[in-house]
């Protein structure tokens, strides 16, 4: 046998031994049994109440592609205002879930004023609401970077526009809050801890530079902002909002020493991530999880800073659907189930990794815009207000 023919031998007997040795291997099952996301997330008892505060939304047109319809008929807000008996009936329906307080919505009374108009209408609609007194009431400061001309990036160093590049809009925002401490001494204004909850959304864009030592903190900001208040006899908790499935840690300057709590806005929109639907449970836990370790750690604000820790607000919402403005989206919405079985684990997924103070935002009690709301329809009932009542409330 040639040297060629030798080669070619050897090689085919090798081929053939790995072929008969791979054959036979026996195969094995696959199994997620050791993957860190196969679990259930488990029915948390209630041993003392949640503080719970539900998200409420005007809204000038009603969407035909809305399905579902409310127990009082649709209907919907002129200049902030709704009809004769809706807010009455809210706050009824909010009492039947024993839901603490609504959280409304506000502009900047100083640099936005016609709506800011509007959505203190919303709020004097529920403040003469003849059932006012049975339910608390909380407000969540609608900031704007446009209007208060901040950029998170551009300028002169890359850095961005702070806000107190501009003296006479920098004046204008700390005299916001003053205003708003109105409805603060409102008998009925929540508290949290024995201070009045004030909540600032968009808190993440909030960029200042007023720190030497310190660039980028907003500290100084919000030292000012509590020095007003303080002034007019009120020491706030301040919760922040930062945008949905993102890491506080990208943000720490704009919140250690600054803020008591922070929460993640609406985490069922998905924003075209398909693992956040398939395992939305599972996923949303982890993240919550996150943010608590996290947020546990830092330093709280306050007129003297380092003495608390912040704090995680869990918010939480019974579905979404973004089909209903836009037909087309191809995002996957969640569907909402007959026995309300995604909103209870949510409310799970909330007391697993509530703070001390207990605190849990619903997000929404009437958004049938993109179908997150718990207010009672035609179609599912009281169903939503039950499931709130029976998982956030002893008894």
């Amino acid at each position: 046998m040639n040297i060629k023919y030798k080669y070619i031998h050897r090689c085919s007997y090798l081929f053939i031994m790995i072929a008969l040795s791979l054959f036979s291997c026996k195969k094995k099952n696959a199994s997620i049994n050791g993957y860190f996301l196969n679990y259930t997330i488990p029915e948390v008892p209630v041993t003392s109440n949640y503080l719970v505060g539900a998200m409420y939304y005007t809204f000038t047109t009603w969407n035909a592609n809305i399905k579902q319809v409310p127990t009082v008929g649709n209907y919907v807000y002129t200049n902030g205002a709704p009809p004769a008996g809706i807010m009455q009936a809210h706050i009824a329906d909010a009492g039947v879930a024993k839901i603490d307080y609504f959280i409304f919505s506000v502009r900047s009374p100083n640099l936005d004023f016609n709506n800011y108009k509007i959505d203190s209408a919303t709020v004097n609609s529920f403040l003469t609401a003849s059932n006012s007194s049975t339910m608390n009431f909380a407000l969540s400061y609608n900031m704007s970077v446009a209007t208060l001309g901040i950029t998170n990036s551009g300028g002169t160093n890359g850095n961005g526009i702070p806000i107190e590049s501009n003296a006479s809009k920098l004046e204008s925002f700390y005299r916001d809050f003053q205003r708003l401490a109105f409805y603060m001494g409102k008998s009925n204004y929540q508290k949290v801890n024995g201070k009045p909850l004030l909540i600032i959304n968009h808190a993440q864009d909030l960029n200042s530079n007023m720190d030497p030592n310190n660039p980028g903190s907003d500290v100084p900001l919000y030292t000012e902002i509590r020095r007003r208040l303080n002034v007019l006899g009120f020491d706030v908790y301040i919760v922040g909002e930062q945008d949905q499935w993102t890491e506080p840690d990208n943000y720490f300057y704009r919140y250690q020493n600054c803020i008591d709590a922070l929460y993640e806005s609406n985490m069922t929109d998905n924003r075209g991530v398909s693992d956040r639907y398939y395992l939305f449970a599972q996923t949303c836990d982890q993240n919550f999880a996150y943010w608590k370790q996290t947020l546990e750690t830092w330093p709280a604000g306050g007129l003297k800073p380092g003495q608390n820790k912040m704090e995680f607000v869990p918010c939480i919402e019974a579905g979404y659907n973004y089909q209903i403005t836009n037909p087309t989206n191809g995002n996957l919405s969640i569907t909402r189930t007959a026995d309300g079985s995604f909103y209870r684990t949510f409310t799970n997924i909330a007391k697993r990794n509530a703070s001390k103070s207990r605190l849990v935002f619903i997000d929404s009690f009437n958004n049938f815009s993109i179908d997150t709301q718990i207010e009672p329809t035609q179609g599912y009932g009281t169903t939503y207000l039950d499931i709130t009542k029976q998982e956030f409330k002893v008894n």
